[in-house]
């Protein structure tokens, strides 16, 4: 593991933790038995009840339009610059796909139950995994836990997280309480188990926002290919695609990395592979001017790319 995926580790298990503990913590919830948001341990209210006209006007904007214009901004800013890096280094959704990828490729060498054949046991950049058919139970396990508590969790940004909590340890849920977990348990089972790439793809709105603003700009970060070293490619065995858990294959133009998170899992293969070579990987995350030779190739043309884009191949005099 580089540099680059123990900071994404870390990022990805701290969003996590928050994800979880928000609610319990009083940092943000929605209480609907007091009918107003909770945020930092305060409520956060309209205080439109006892204002005047002005005072309850600047209120909505102060409390509701600032806010919301706020966070949309710094999201358009964010996907516009670096594509689908929440998703990426944040998502706690998509810590559960990598989780789930990575225990169903040791129960069968797939990591989806979609994949037409199994990856290789033994990769060129160093991954070796042989499939056990015992790992399904711990597939199954994850599946399970994660759907559960998932379920939970929205449920206690929606009540108080002490009660939920509290009855579901005791065995004492309401039965709104235990239909709502049942029911979500069961479709986030289903989702975790058949359809956890096919949501990531099509189905969130947040991923699919931040890839169509990642598009528009030609010169945002993306996975640059070294084409003039493409030669060295043909020894190969692909686990930059192995590698990522999106499916896709990453020395393609930027139209058909669409859903690219950003996760340089791939980056971090090719490194793997070409390091006994003494050579840098073929694969670079780019930017500005360097980024164009993916984004444009969209469109039929063929930019230059700036030498000083890809890192040098080290001659054999140093």
């Amino acid at each position: 593991m580089n540099r680059t995926q123990r900071q994404r580790l870390f990022w990805r298990s701290a969003f996590f933790a928050l994800f979880v503990l928000a609610p319990p913590l009083d940092l943000f919830r929605l209480d609907l038995y007091q009918g107003h948001f909770i945020f930092l341990g305060m409520p956060w209210t309209l205080g439109v009840h006892d204002a005047g006209t002005v005072q309850a006007s600047v209120n909505l904007v102060l409390r509701v339009f600032v806010p919301l214009l706020t966070l949309i901004g710094f999201g358009l800013w964010l996907s516009w610059r670096y594509g689908r890096l929440y998703c990426g280094w944040l998502c706690p959704h998509f810590s559960v796909v990598e989780a789930i990828n990575s225990l169903m490729r040791r129960a069968s060498g797939k990591v989806t139950l979609w994949q037409r054949e199994p990856l290789p046991e033994v990769q060129r950049d160093g991954t070796e995994i042989h499939p056990r058919k015992t790992a399904w139970v711990a597939v199954m396990l994850a599946i399970a836990g994660f759907s559960l508590l998932w379920a939970v969790t929205f449920l206690t940004y929606l009540l108080p997280p002490d009660e939920v909590w509290g009855n579901l340890v005791r065995g004492e849920l309401t039965r709104n309480q235990f239909i709502f977990i049942t029911a979500a348990t069961l479709l986030l089972t289903i989702e975790f188990s058949f359809a956890r790439h096919l949501f990531c793809r099509y189905g969130c709105a947040v991923g699919l926002f931040q890839s169509l603003v990642w598009m528009a700009n030609h010169k945002a970060l993306v996975v640059g290919f070294n084409r003039a070293r493409a030669a060295d490619c043909a020894s190969c065995d692909a686990s930059c695609e192995h590698a990522c858990p999106m499916r896709l294959q990453p020395r393609q133009i930027k139209r058909k990395m669409f859903t690219c998170t950003q996760c340089q899992q791939c980056v971090q293969a090719c490194e793997r592979v070409n390091l006994p070579k003494g050579k840098p990987g073929l694969l670079t995350m780019l930017d500005g001017q360097c980024a164009l030779d993916v984004s444009e190739r969209d469109f039929g043309r063929r930019p230059d790319v700036p030498a000083s884009c890809f890192p040098k191949v080290p001659t054999d005099g140093g």
